[in-house]
C-alpha cells in the first residue's frame, strides 16, 4: 500500500464515538431504549414544517438561521444575536474547542462526562484532563483542583449523560466563580427540559451575565428531532462572533430550521413530553430497584442501572435484552462496565424491559 499523509497529533489516539444500537434479531419487535430519544416523537407542527421544505430543495438554507434563532429567543427571552445554531449541539461544542483549545492547552471535564468533549478536544490537539466525581456526580471541588494556567475550557453536562445526575444552580455558580477569566465554562443542558428539581439551573443565567460561559441545548432529545441534527448555544456576543467566523456558512439545513422553529413554539406538545417523563421515570427507577438493581437517581429521561450486586453481569443482561428485541445502552466506553443505560419509553416499552429483566435475573 502507498504511504498516506500523517494526521495532526492526537487524531489517531481518538476512539471513535459509538452510538446506541438500532437493530435486533430478525423477527423480533424492536424496542429501542438506547439513545435517549423521546418516545412521543416530534410535534405534528414540526413534521408539517419539515414536509413543507420538500418543495424548496433547490434553494440554499438561510445561513444566518434567523427564523430559528428568533423562535428560540422568543420562547426563552433571549437576544437572538447571541444564539449560534449547529448540526446538533455537539457541532457547537466542537466549534468551541476549535476556537479556544489547541496544542499546549488543556480541556477539563468530569470522569463520566459526554464522550464528544474528549473527541473534540483531541481532534484540536489539546490535552483532555478528567476530574473525579462524587457518587457519579460532577464534583465542583475536584474540577477546580485541576484548573491551571493551561486550562482553556471546562465542560459540565447538567444533567450528565450517561449518569443522569446534576449539580445545583448554587454549585454551578460556585464553579464559575472559581474559574479564572481566561477559562471558558461550557454548560451542556441537553436534558434541561426534563428536570423537575427546583434547585437546578441550566446555565442560561451565567451565559447571559458573564463573559466566559456558553450554554448548549439540543432539539435531539425532548423535541424528538435527532434525525435533523439541530442544536444551539447561548453565549456572550464576543464568543458568538468568534463561532460565526468559523462555522460553515450553511451548517444547518432548511428542513432542520423550519422543524425546530415549529417545535420550540409548540409549548403544549413540550408539556406532554415533560409530563410523560415525569410519570414514567420514577416508575421505571422504582421497578428496577424492586428487582434488586442499583439505580443512579436521574434528572433526565433515562436511568443508569448497575448489575454488580445482582450476581449477573451487565454484558449478559444486555445480550439477553437484545435477544428479546430490547436495545439499551452499553456504557463500557464511559468506563462503566457494570452498568447499562435505559431510556424512558412508552408505557408498554417500560413494562417490557422490566418483565425481560425480571426473567433474566431469576
Amino acid at each position: 500500500m502507498p504511504s498516506s499523509p500523517t494526521p495532526k497529533p492526537g487524531i489517531l489516539s481518538i476512539a471513535p464515538y459509538v452510538g446506541g444500537k438500532s437493530s435486533t434479531p430478525a423477527g423480533k419487535r424492536l424496542i429501542k431504549l438506547s439513545s435517549n430519544e423521546s418516545p412521543l416523537g416530534p410535534s405534528p407542527k414540526a413534521i408539517e414544517a419539515y414536509q413543507a421544505q420538500g418543495a424548496k430543495l433547490q434553494r440554499y438554507p438561510d445561513g444566518s438561521v434567523a427564523l430559528l434563532r428568533e423562535a428560540i429567543a422568543k420562547v426563552h427571552g433571549l437576544d437572538p444575536a447571541r444564539i449560534v445554531c449547529g448540526a446538533g449541539s455537539d457541532e457547537v461544542i466542537g466549534l468551541i474547542c476549535h476556537a479556544y483549545a489547541g496544542q499546549g492547552d488543556e480541556v477539563l471535564m468530569s470522569r463520566h462526562g459526554f464522550l464528544m468533549y474528549k473527541i473534540y478536544t483531541q481532534s484540536n490537539g489539546a490535552e483532555l484532563v478528567m476530574a473525579g466525581e462524587d457518587n457519579l456526580t460532577t464534583s465542583v471541588d475536584q474540577l477546580l483542583a485541576k484548573v491551571n494556567e493551561r486550562t482553556r475550557i471546562v465542560f459540565v453536562a447538567n444533567p450528565n449523560n450517561p449518569t443522569g445526575t446534576y449539580i445545583t444552580g448554587t454549585e454551578l455558580k460556585r464553579l464559575h466563580k472559581g474559574l479564572p477569566p481566561h477559562v471558558l465554562l461550557g454548560v451542556d443542558a441537553a436534558y434541561a427540559e426534563y428536570v423537575q428539581e427546583k434547585d437546578y439551573a441550566d446555565g442560561l443565567e451565567l451565559a447571559s451575565t458573564t463573559g466566559n460561559t456558553v450554554m448548549f441545548r439540543t432539539f435531539s432529545k425532548i423535541y424528538a428531532l435527532p434525525a435533523l441534527r439541530i442544536g444551539w448555544g447561548y453565549m456572550p456576543a464576543a464568543i458568538a462572533d468568534v463561532l460565526n467566523r468559523i462555522r460553515g456558512p450553511f451548517n444547518v439545513s432548511s428542513a432542520a430550521i423550519a422543524a425546530a422553529a415549529a417545535a420550540v413554539a409548540d409549548k403544549e406538545y413540550l408539556q406532554r413530553a415533560v409530563a410523560h417523563n415525569a410519570r414514567w421515570l420514577p416508575w421505571l427507577s422504582a421497578e428496577l430497584q424492586k428487582l434488586g438493581l442499583k439505580v443512579t437517581p436521574s434528572a433526565g429521561n433515562f436511568v443508569l442501572v448497575e448489575f454488580a450486586a445482582s450476581g449477573k453481569t451487565a454484558e449478559k443482561a444486555n445480550e439477553y435484552l437484545m435477544g428479546q428485541g430490547i436495545i439499551v445502552r452499553d456504557v463500557k466506553s464511559y468506563d462503566l462496565p457494570s452498568h447499562l443505560r435505559i431510556t424512558v419509553g412508552l408505557e408498554d416499552e417500560n413494562k417490557a424491559v422490566i418483565s425481560a429483566l425480571r426473567d433474566f435475573l431469576k
